[in-house]
């Protein structure tokens, strides 16, 4: 972490106000390609005149860092998304991932070609009133990890083309039982899961099946527990 910003150009001459709401953003994605030392940054959203609700138009614009511009293009999608899943896009295979509010498929942005397109869930995860579905990266693939307060399971998209998944992992509850309303996977190395709730930052090793306290906030604060964790404190992750 070199601590260095870019400010970015803006795109869009007209601030987005309550009374512009054209284009607000209802996606945002980072993609970094560390090889070719390049990123770009992803605002999309759904079309909405003033006093309206948004319709399908839906308008994205992406910031290139080799040209230092914006480009934007105009498609149509119906899809919705939760507050938690708008800005956790994983980037990979040269595309962007956003999980939909449903959870019945992964919108895929290819930035390559400038084209959406979809993944379908494996028939087995199941979504529903107590179950939770979220989205990472694990060494260069596409996992997506399912809690409820049966456990945690962990599928991985082993074949990106053919959209074949596969069970990898089914944990027990252990410690988060209890905990599954305000537990979220933030980080998934090797066989080490990080998860986090507004006191704790607790890690999962696969191999071994133990679960670890990494972090725990002793005060009543409600902001998630590895906001808390002091710059000299230890991370664990393989």
């Amino acid at each position: 972490m070199t601590k260095e910003y870019r400010l970015l150009p803006k795109n869009r001459e007209r601030p987005i106000t309550r009374f512009y709401p054209d284009g607000e953003a209802t996606l945002v994605g980072l993609a970094c390609d560390l090889s070719m030392q390049k990123f770009n940054v992803v605002f999309a959203g759904h079309h909405r005149s003033i006093g309206h609700r948004p319709d399908k138009t839906f308008i994205c614009s992406i910031f290139d860092s080799e040209s230092s511009k914006w480009r934007k293009f105009v498609s149509f999608q119906d899809d919705c998304f939760t507050h938690m899943n708008r800005n956790q896009a994983v980037y990979l295979n040269g595309s962007l991932h956003w999980l939909t509010e449903s959870c019945s498929c992964i919108l895929v942005l290819d930035l390559k070609c400038d084209i959406w397109g979809k993944l379908l869930f494996p028939e087995e995860v199941i979504c529903g009133i107590g179950i939770r579905v979220h989205l990472l990266e694990l060494d260069g693939n596409l996992p997506i990890v399912q809690i409820s307060e049966a456990g945690m399971t962990i599928w991985l998209l082993k074949n990106y083309d053919k959209e074949e998944w596969e069970m990898v992992d089914r944990v027990s509850p252990g410690c988060i039982r209890g905990m599954v309303p305000g537990i979220f996977p933030i980080s998934q190395r090797g066989q080490y899961i990080v998860l986090a709730t507004h006191k704790q930052v607790l890690m999962y090793h696969r191999d071994s099946r133990v679960w670890k306290d990494m972090y725990s906030v002793e005060n009543s604060s409600t902001l998630p527990g590895f906001l808390h964790m002091p710059v000299e404190a230890p991370c664990y992750f393989a």
